[in-house]
């Protein structure tokens, strides 16, 4: 596939990496000539210098016989108008836009992006993704990541093993004996920095950050079982009132009558802007790091604070002095990966990182077959992948333990139509099922043929 990656910066990289790895012929447009450079030379791409919605730009970019174009440049407009002149000039099939501004997706706009207006196949706001990722944090409080999957019906939990935890030194076919009727399955686990899929004879050993996929009705019994505390998230302090923080508090009000969110943010224009979207959230105007403010907001007493302004540092210091002053559950948005392996040190529970959830939420447009989701996990060394089993699929009609799965892959789940069943190697994969799958990055592409890739999809 002949894919037009229009913008190098954090997202377009790691979308050029995860495409370029899987042999696929990519082409990174940038104004900036060093994030272009940096692209060709740590990248199998080709990379092109200029504004990406211009016409003879995309012309060098090989636009004539793309099959996709993602437009994620910092600008909404510029990707509004690229997804434009991909369309009208060289007729591209797919076109993927990165919008940030909360006012071009407004529901009673949504024509905009018919064929025949403003031709843009898939838009892709960072916003709501971001705020998706923090309501599923806050479901799961005892994990360091969460994802849905399968319509709901399934849950990926990140949990980190404590010295307590009663499944420590336990080999993992035996945990499956032992726990028979329970649906979750050890996907993926990280020891000393170094994630990967696990065999049945594989421990558990305290300090490993593992990963489960568990089906809805068993995430609270799964929690349990590695030692970890259920207890529903009711008074939450938000600082950040932003975008995402304003999402995150509409959303916790339409959820329940008993979650009751407070929000700070520093911004006195945008703190009233978000007290006029709320009904029952106090909003406070102040700095989120004034610990006179914060028990104003009866931070001593929440259940969990959620730090999401646009400064990592800011919501790192923010989570660290929730926790002092006595919040037992901190979330803290953070962009930087770098930063993201202090926060344990921290005492920081659990994290969002933007790129991650914007890169998962494109891959998901972009894999060909009948992929529904995907999750990046880590930075994006291996990937969650729900797919609907195609009929000319080579897994169709046959038994797990007869598929020649890659090593560094996991089957977590199957969807035979409405019920949820927790693989064996006695079950048989049928054309319609949905499976969901753990795949380390390097066994993607092996993957996605499994799936029956094929450009005729699109």
């Amino acid at each position: 596939m002949k894919v037009i990656i229009c913008g190098a910066g954090q997202v377009g990289w790691q979308i050029a990496r995860h495409l370029s790895g899987e042999r696929n012929d990519v082409t990174v447009v940038d104004s900036n000539p060093d994030l272009v450079r940096r692209a060709t030379e740590t990248l199998d791409v080709k990379g092109v210098t200029g504004f990406a919605s211009y016409p003879d730009i995309l012309e060098k970019a090989g636009a004539r016989d793309a099959d996709m174009i993602i437009a994620a440049t910092y600008s909404d407009e510029v990707n509004m108008v690229t997804c434009q002149v991909a369309h009208s000039v060289f007729g591209i099939t797919r076109k993927i836009a990165r919008l940030r501004a909360q006012n071009y997706l407004i529901p009673a706009y949504g024509d905009l992006y018919r064929r025949d207006h403003l031709p843009i196949d898939v838009v892709i706001s960072p916003e709501r993704e971001v705020a998706r990722a923090a309501l599923q944090r806050l479901a799961a409080p005892s994990t360091f990541d969460s994802g849905l999957f399968l319509d709901g019906r399934a849950q990926l939990l990140g949990i980190v093993l404590d010295g307590d935890c009663p499944v420590l030194n336990t080999p993992l076919r035996q945990l499956t004996e032992l726990f028979s009727t329970l649906s979750a399955i050890v996907v993926g686990v990280r020891r000393a920095s170094r994630l990967y899929a696990p065999d049945p004879e594989d421990q558990l050993f305290e300090g490993d950050q593992v990963y489960v996929f568990a089906q809805a009705r068993d995430v609270n019994r799964t929690l349990e079982v590695f030692g970890k505390t259920v207890k529903k998230q009711e008074r939450v302090v938000i600082v950040g009132g932003g975008n995402v923080g304003l999402a995150v508090a509409q959303a916790l009000e339409v959820q329940s009558d008993r979650v009751r969110a407070k929000v700070i943010e520093m911004d006195r224009a945008r703190a009233e802007l978000a007290a006029d979207g709320l009904t029952r959230t106090i909003v406070l105007n102040g700095d989120g790091l004034d610990l006179d403010l914060l028990m104003e907001a009866n931070i001593d007493r929440a259940d969990a604070v959620l730090a999401v302004t646009d400064d990592d540092k800011t919501n790192m210091l923010v989570a660290v002095r929730a926790k002092a002053a006595g919040c037992p559950m901190a979330i803290a948005l953070v962009n930087d990966p770098g930063m993201v392996q202090l926060l344990p040190e921290l005492g920081i529970d659990a994290h969002i990182n933007p790129r991650a959830t914007t890169v998962s939420s494109i891959l998901r447009h972009v894999r060909h077959g009948r992929v529904r989701a995907i999750y990046s996990l880590g930075d994006a060394e291996a990937e969650m992948i729900e797919a609907q089993v195609l009929g000319t699929s080579p897994l169709a009609g046959r038994l797990i333990r007869d598929i020649g799965f890659p090593e560094g892959v996991l089957v977590g789940a199957v969807l035979k139509g409405e019920r949820v069943i927790k693989p064996q190697g006695d079950t048989r994969i049928d054309e319609g099922d949905v499976i969901a799958l753990f795949a380390m990055a390097k066994d993607v592409p092996e993957v996605e043929r499994l799936l029956q890739v094929s450009v005729d999809f699109f």
